[in-house]
This record gives structure tokens, sequence and C-alpha cells, in this order.
């Protein structure tokens, strides 16, 4: 059996499914999940040994250089979930149903996550919202698809909130984050994200449910974690919240090995003899 690169660690090749998410919680094994948007990092975070990978709507951010996640259409989400899903063979891929795509009614919602599974080959979708997208999320996950669910600080609600400010920290909007992963749980999702959130109401919402929460600035008590990959790899670097760690400064490499290409070609050491025919 082939080690993980770097770690030293068996590869686990078997495929990860909402079930298998579930019994990690169970047997206590955090759930490791990044974001994805072509095919060429599926590859390499599948390879990995990552657990899950989101097809965010941050790709509007973080690829298309947009200020928020607002923009991203139903088309361009369903064009980058494609790739993802044929790069990853064990990680779970979820593709993020955009903004309008699932908040008009439920039959358009049903219509999009539909398209999602059908067309871009994802096993689950995520939408973002507590009771009032229940219904909704119900709708879809009674025809089979499994729903992801996403609390605290909801990105495509960044025009009503006005700031990219930690939530949930006053009391009356901590216990409407209990009441939406309640009746999240109810409604059927398979797994609930938690983004900037005070650390002990995270902990406090994963421990009182049987879906597997995963966090992202949530604190380190959530079930799983999860990271804008070109934040963590400090591609994307516009704005580093507090909860990202940097693996890696990527950017700065490129950037670099640009800046040495240009060099080589002006100064015509590219390409060598040996490098031509």
């Amino acid at each position: 059996m082939n080690d993980r690169k770097g770690t030293g660690q068996p590869a686990d090749t078997r495929k990860v499914t909402t079930a298998g998410l579930r019994r990690m919680k169970e047997r206590g094994e955090p759930i490791a999940a990044l974001t994805a948007y072509d095919h060429t990092m599926a590859v390499l975070l599948d390879e990995a040994g990552l657990d899950v990978l989101l097809v965010g709507d941050s790709v509007a951010m973080v690829v298309q250089g947009r200020q928020t996640t607002v923009s991203v259409t139903m088309e361009q989400m369903l064009y980058h979930a494609g790739l993802v899903a044929a790069g990853a063979e064990r990680a779970l891929v979820v593709g993020d149903l955009p903004f309008m795509s699932y908040q008009v009614n439920a039959d358009e919602a049903l219509k999009n996550a539909g398209r999602m599974v059908k067309e871009a080959g994802v096993e689950a979708v995520k939408v973002e919202g507590g009771e009032h997208v229940c219904a909704t999320v119900k709708r879809i996950v009674d025809v089979g698809i499994p729903v992801m669910g996403h609390l605290g600080l909801t990105p495509q609600s960044i025009h009503k909130f006005g700031t990219y400010q930690v939530r949930a920290t006053e009391p009356q909007e901590a216990e409407q984050v209990r009441r939406d992963a309640r009746a999240l749980q109810d409604a059927g999702v398979f797994a609930l994200v938690l983004e900037k959130i005070p650390a002990s109401l995270a902990a406090e919402v994963a421990a009182s449910l049987s879906i597997p929460v995963i966090g992202i600035g949530a604190g380190s008590s959530c079930d799983g974690q999860i990271l804008v990959t070109h934040d963590m790899l400090g591609l994307y670097t516009r704005f580093r919240p507090r909860f990202v760690r940097r693996y890696a400064q990527i950017g700065e490499e490129m950037v670099g090995a640009f800046r040495h290409y240009v060099a080589d070609v002006k100064g015509r050491r590219f390409p060598s003899a040996a490098e031509s025919y």
C-alpha cells in the first residue's frame, strides 16, 4: 500500500461517503476538507488524502477576482464542479449551490441540485442558512441528494451582515445558531459547516448533533476542519483571516519562478542548446 506523500501514513483508497463521514465522527476521527475548483488541484488534493473536496462559491473571489461570492452563477459552478469531480477518486465531492439558485423556491432548488449531481457529477450539495431553508433541504434530501448545511458567517449574506466579522457572539444570535443546527439536522443534512463563530459555541453544537460538524474559524472541537485552499497555500493574499494557517507560500514561489523565467528570456539564457531541436 502506498504512503501519503510526506506523512509516512498508509494511503486509504476507500471512497469517502456521507455515511463514512458519520462513522468518522462516531469514532472520533477528524474530517479533513479543503476547497477545489479545477481538475489538477482535485487530483493533488485527492492524492494527499483529503476526505472532502468542496467546490465552493469562493471561486468567485479566489479565481474570478470578485469582491464577494454572490456573483458566481449556476453555470459557472457546474463547470468548476465538473472539473473537480473528474479529478477526485477517493474524496467526497460537494458542490456549493450559488446565491439565488435555491432561495427562490424548493422546486428550483431541487432542479439545480439535480443538475449538480447529474451534469457535474458531485455527490452532494451545500446550502447556506438555517430554519428558513429547511423545507428546501428536505425536498432535496427526499429525492436522494445529500445536502450539507452552513451556518455562522454565511458569505452569500454578506450584504446583509455588512462585515466578515465573527458571528454569534451575542446570546440571541448564538441561540439562533443552536436552533438552526437542530432544524437542519432534522431536515436531513448529512453534515454542517460552522464558519467564524466562537469556539465554545461550535463545540457545544458539535457535541449536540449526531451529524459531523466541520469548522472554519470555529475552533478545534468540531468534527473536522475546512479551509479555502488558495488561502492556506498563500495564493490568495487580498486578506488573511485569523483562522487561516499558511502551510506554504506558493504565491511568492510562483512570482519568483516567473521573474526567473523573464530574466532568462530577456538575457537569452532560455532556451539552451539542450532545450532546442
